[in-house]
């Protein structure tokens, strides 16, 4: 060993959630670990996805609280948005938690290493010059906003999420280029902010990966709240104004605001990074993984949004966890990506687990499944939150839930139990006869599995 070069278990290449999951918990279970970060420790998600995109929603149901107070009798109005303040908020969240984060880093004895990475072998990164060589190497270096061919983010009329989350104004008008998780959650919150926002979705309905019950009633609340949805007609063009940007769809039709956000997903870092040269076998940037997170090259792993699984970091803490287990010579079991729960914290709140009825019935057949649809409208709480929505549970004739789906306000926090139900394969009888607390939204998972059984309480099927 040279000078410059440190020996490992276990070399982490990216501190996002997959890779930082990976690196806590190889510790944990007594491997010597290095963790490389070219960023900042945590990733996307901490500094530029999950946790200030959600800072920056709660601000925004604060607003609509705010506008709404006289209809529940509290005087309040909105007066605007304080974007220094809000940033301050914002930030603050961010730091702590970041700060929590180093603390576990440090406590847990792994060898944090910031700069510019490079898989440099099968076993080794090199980093600001120094060699990190490890019986295994972990490759999470995440992923990136992606445009579409000939549409350039400029960062100021054209913006990617990242430059969303630091403007220091609210724009008058948004064109909002996709439908998806990221689009829809930037839509909601400047919406809510008072921006003027129009919506632009190449497939035939927002959220497409959700039901379609789910996709229908958040086209509806959208429109109800004044946002404009332009679905099933793609992108054409863009064009300066004097004072924004004009876009063209591809129907002829033309829109123009202020601003352009780009939502049209993310790409994964790889470029560059060493990989295919170490052998690792890739696809269209995707490091290709089996079931256990194992590469093409028996000592590399990769994980994260670098590999073609759901881009959630749940999935990633999840995925970090296989590969160190593995490594540890445990015995991980692998991942029911159907059984991940997956959120969208727009207004109304999207939350679901399992598969969609379209999925159930292409597994089932459609003869074999059933399913019914509790509207929020006779759950209790709803009433009092003033939120409308519904939860749909799918089952097996005669047998366990496959799928449940909800969307409303304050829905997310549902989750929990629906993906119990889900992965442990119960049936509309073993959750019907739990006794749920009132008044709770949680009530509507119970009076959904109480209708599959035939004997709905609160409402007439």
């Amino acid at each position: 060993m040279s000078d410059n070069e440190d020996l490992y278990d276990m070399v982490v290449f990216g501190a996002g959630s997959a890779g930082y999951a990976a690196a806590l918990r190889g510790a944990q279970l007594g491997l010597s670990v290095a963790l490389v970060e070219r960023h900042k420790l945590g990733g996307t998600c901490l500094h530029n996805g999950c946790i200030p995109t959600k800072a920056m929603l709660h601000a925004a149901e604060l607003a609509d609280q705010a506008r709404q107070g006289a209809d529940v009798g509290v005087r309040s109005s909105f007066q605007g948005i304080d974007m220094d303040a809000l940033h301050a908020y914002k930030n603050s969240v961010v730091s702590g938690l970041c700060n929590g984060l180093t603390g576990l880093v440090d406590a847990r004895g792994i060898t944090y290493v910031e700069g510019e990475g490079r898989l440099s072998s099968a076993t080794s990164v090199d980093v600001g010059g120094r060699r990190l060589t490890g019986r295994h190497v972990v490759l999470a270096t995440g992923s990136v906003p992606r445009t579409l061919p000939g549409l350039e983010i400029d960062g100021r009329r054209v913006i990617s999420s990242d430059h969303a989350l630091t403007l220091d104004y609210v724009p008058k008008s948004v064109i909002v280029l996709g439908g998806g998780v990221i689009g829809v959650e930037f839509a909601s919150a400047w919406s809510s902010f008072g921006a003027r926002v129009t919506v632009v979705e190449a497939l035939p309905r927002l959220v497409p990966t959700e039901d379609e019950t789910v996709s229908s009633r958040l086209e509806a609340e959208f429109l109800k709240r004044g946002i404009s949805l332009n679905l099933g007609v793609p992108f054409d063009s863009s064009e300066y104004t004097r004072d924004g940007i004009r876009v063209r769809l591809a129907d002829g039709k033309s829109l123009e605001a202020d601003l352009l956000l780009v939502a049209v997903g993310r790409g994964p870092v790889s470029q560059g990074l060493g990989f295919e040269e170490a052998g690792v076998v890739m696809d269209k940037g995707h490091v290709l993984v089996d079931e256990y997170m194992r590469t093409s090259v028996p000592t590399i792993s990769a994980v994260g949004d670098l590999v073609p699984t759901p881009q959630l970091a749940h999935v990633g803490f999840a995925e970090g966890i296989i590969v160190a287990e593995r490594v540890a010579r445990k015995a991980p079991v692998p991942i029911d990506y159907d059984g991940v729960p997956r959120v969208t914290f727009s207004r109304p709140e999207i939350a679901s687990v399992g598969l969609t009825e379209a999925k159930a019935k292409q597994v089932y057949g459609a003869e074999n499944v059933d399913f019914v649809v509790y509207d929020l409208a006779t759950n209790a709480r709803s009433r009092t939150l003033r939120t409308e929505g519904h939860v749909k549970v799918v089952r097996r004739k005669g047998g366990a839930v496959v799928g449940v789906h909800m969307i409303g306000d304050r829905i997310s926090e549902q989750i929990g139990e629906a993906q119990l139900i889900y992965n442990w394969e119960a049936c509309p009888q073993d959750v019907a006869g739990l006794v749920h607390a009132y008044p709770t939204q949680g009530e509507a998972l119970g009076e959904a599995t109480l209708a599959l059984t035939g004997k709905p309480l609160h409402w007439q099927v």
